[in-house]
C-alpha cells in the first residue's frame, strides 16, 4: 500500500504483521509468562531427579539456584540473540532471519518436552537458553521487518504489532497455565513444549510474504527483487550502482559516529527504562494486593490473567492512537502517569491496614500502572528505535538496544528482590525517579517522528539538539542527495 493518505493497513499488510509477530515477539511474551505456572511441579521434578541420581534429597539452596538458573537462562539467551540478530538480518534478510530463528524454538520445545521422560533437568536449562535466543533475535529483527514494509503514514500503527503480540503472548501463556488447560502438575512438559506451535505457524505463513524491499535494494542491491515488493512497485529506476558502496554499520561504529550520538543515547535510555520503570515490581506486588483485597488464593491466577488482558487491551489502544497523537505524547504521557501511579501505590500500600478500602485502591493502582505502561512505553520504545536511525545504522542500533534491554532485564531480576526486601513498599519511590527522569529526557531531547521519513527524522534530531553544521554536510552528501535525485525514494528511505 503506497498511498500515504491511508491510515488503515491493508489486509495483506495486517497478515504480514501477524505472520512476522506470531513467531517473533509473541514468543518473547509467551515464554516470559508460561514458566510461572509450573514452578512447583518443575521443582518437584528436580528434587525427584536429584534423589534418584545421588540417593539423597536436594538442599533448599541448591534447588533455588537450579530453578533460578532455569528461569534466568532466558535472559542470557535473549542477550545472545540480540547480539547476533542484527548481523543475521543483514546476512539472511529480515524474513530469512525470522524463518531461520524458528529452529531455536523447535529445538527448545523438543528438549523441554523430553526432559521429564529423560530424567534430565539440564535439558530445561538448555531449552530456556534456546527460547531466549529465539526471543532475542525476534525482538531485534521483527521490528525491522515491520518498519521496512510499512508506508510512512501507518508505520507507527504497524510497529505496534510488536507490543500487541508481546502482551498477547504474555496473556496466552497465563491462560495456558491455568489448571483447566495445561496447568496441572503432570502436564508441565507439554506446557513448556507448546512454544513450538507459534514456530510452526510462522513457518507455514511467513514464506507467502515478500522480503523487506528496503533490505533488497539497499543491503543487497537487488533492484529487481525490490520492485516485486509492494512498497516499491512505483520505483522504475535501476539503483544498483548507486548503492554499491552503501554498507550496514557495525555496532562499534555507531559509538564513534558523532551524528548518531543523541539517537544512540536515546535508545539506550529508553531500553534501560523499559526494564527499570517498576512494571516488574507491580507484578510482584499484584498477588499480595489481590490477596489483601479478599480474593481467594485459588482465584488469584485468574486475577493475574486480568492484568495480562489489561496490558493487551492498552497495546491495541496505543496502536489506534499512535498515528493520531504521535509517539512523543504517548510515551511522555505514559511515563508521567506511571510516576503518578507510583506515588499513589506507595500511599495505598503504606496504609493497607488502615481501612478495608485501601486494598481495593491498591488494585486500581495495579491496573492503572499497567494501562499507563501499555499506552506508551510498552509499545512506542521499539518504534522509536526503528525511526531514529536510517537504513545502514538500524540493524546495529537494534543489536545495541536489544543487548541493553536484555542486560537490564537480567539486572533487575537479580537486584529487584533486594530492593523490595530493603525498601518494601517504598521501592516505588525509586521507580518514580526513573519515570520522571525518562519523561523529562524525552520532552527535552526526542523530536516527534509521526509522518516523517527516516531521513527527515535524522535531520530534525540533529537540528533540535544543535549538532554541528559539518554533520549536516556529511548526511547531505551520503543521503540527502539521493533524496533530491530520486524524489520517489523519499517515502521509502
Amino acid at each position: 500500500n503506497n498511498n500515504n493518505s491511508s491510515r488503515v493497513p491493508s489486509k495483506p499488510l495486517l497478515l504480514a504483521v501477524c505472520a512476522a509477530c506470531i513467531g517473533g515477539t509473541f514468543q518473547y511474551g509467551y515464554n516470559i509468562s508460561v514458566i510461572n505456572a509450573p514452578t512447583q511441579p518443575v521443582q518437584n521434578f528436580i528434587n525427584q531427579t536429584w534423589r534418584e541420581r545421588y540417593q539423597t534429597g536436594i538442599s533448599e539452596d541448591v534447588l533455588t539456584l537450579l530453578w533460578s538458573t532455569i528461569v534466568s537462562m532466558f535472559t542470557l539467551g535473549g542477550f545472545v540473540g540480540a547480539m547476533i540478530g542484527g548481523t543475521l538480518s543483514v546476512k539472511l534478510g529480515r524474513k530469512g532471519t525470522l524463518l531461520t530463528n524458528n529452529i531455536f524454538a523447535l529445538l527448545a520445545a523438543l528438549l523441554m518436552g523430553l526432559s521429564h521422560s529423560a530424567g534430565l533437568f539440564e535439558l530445561l536449562i538448555i531449552g530456556r537458553l534456546l527460547t531466549g535466543i529465539n526471543a532475542g533475535i525476534g525482538l531485534c529483527v521483527q521490528p525491522l521487518y515491520l518498519a521496512e514494509i510499512a508506508p510512512t503514514a501507518i508505520r507507527g500503527a504497524m510497529g505496534m504489532g510488536t507490543s500487541v503480540f508481546i502482551t498477547g503472548g504474555i496473556l496466552t501463556g497465563q491462560v495456558m497455565g491455568l489448571k483447566e488447560l495445561l496447568g496441572r502438575e503432570e502436564h508441565w512438559p507439554i506446557l513448556l513444549s507448546t512454544t513450538c506451535i507459534p514456530a510452526f505457524l510462522q513457518l507455514l505463513i511467513l514464506p507467502w510474504f515478500p522480503e523487506s524491499p528496503r533490505y533488497l535494494l539497499i543491503d543487497k542491491g537487488d533492484d529487481e527483487g525490490c520492485k516485486k515488493g509492494k512498497m516499491m512497485t512505483q520505483l522504475l529506476f535501476p539503483f544498483q550502482n548507486r548503492w554499491d558502496s552503501y554498507f550496514a554499520k557495525k555496532p562499534w561504529e555507531l559509538f564513534t559516529d558523532r551524528s548518531l550520538r543523541w539517537q544512540l543515547l536515546t535508545v539506550v535510555v529508553l531500553n534501560i527504562a523499559q526494564q527499570l520503570n517498576g512494571l516488574n515490581a507491580i507484578y510482584f506486588y499484584a498477588g499480595y494486593v489481590f490477596k489483601q483485597s479478599g480474593i481467594p488464593d485459588d482465584k488469584i491466577p485468574y486475577a493475574t490473567v486480568g492484568t495480562g488482558a489489561c496490558e493487551c487491551i492498552t497495546a491495541l489502544t496505543c496502536g489506534m492512537l499512535i498515528e493520531c497523537l504521535g509517539r512523543k505524547v504517548l510515551i511522555t504521557g505514559g511515563y508521567t502517569l506511571m510516576g503518578i501511579c507510583c506515588i499513589l501505590f506507595t500511599l495505598t500500600l503504606t496504609f493497607q491496614e488502615a481501612s478495608p478500602v485501601f486494598p481495593y485502591l491498591s488494585m486500581v493502582c495495579v491496573f492503572a500502572f499497567i494501562l499507563s505502561f501499555g499506552l506508551g512505553p510498552g509499545g512506542v520504545t521499539n518504534i522509536l528505535t526503528t525511526e531514529l536511525f536510517t537504513q545502514n545504522a538500524r540493524p546495529a542500533a537494534y543489536m545495541i538496544a536489544g543487548s541493553v534491554n536484555w542486560l537490564s532485564f537480567f539486572s533487575i531480576g537479580m537486584i529487584f528482590p533486594f530492593i523490595v526486601l530493603g525498601l518494601k513498599q517504598y521501592c516505588f519511590l525509586v521507580f518514580l525517579v526513573v519515570c520522571c527522569l525518562v519523561g523529562a529526557y524525552i520532552c527535552l531531547v526526542v523530536p516527534e517522528t509521526k509522518n516523517k521519513t527516516f531521513l527527515e527524522i535524522q535531520n530534525e534530531f540533529l537540528s533540535s539538539n544543535k549538532r554541528k553544521v559539518g554533520m549536516w554536510h556529511v548526511i547531505w552528501r551520503t543521503e540527502g542527495s539521493l533524496k533530491c535525485s530520486f524524489a520517489g525514494l523519499n517515502e521509502f528511505y
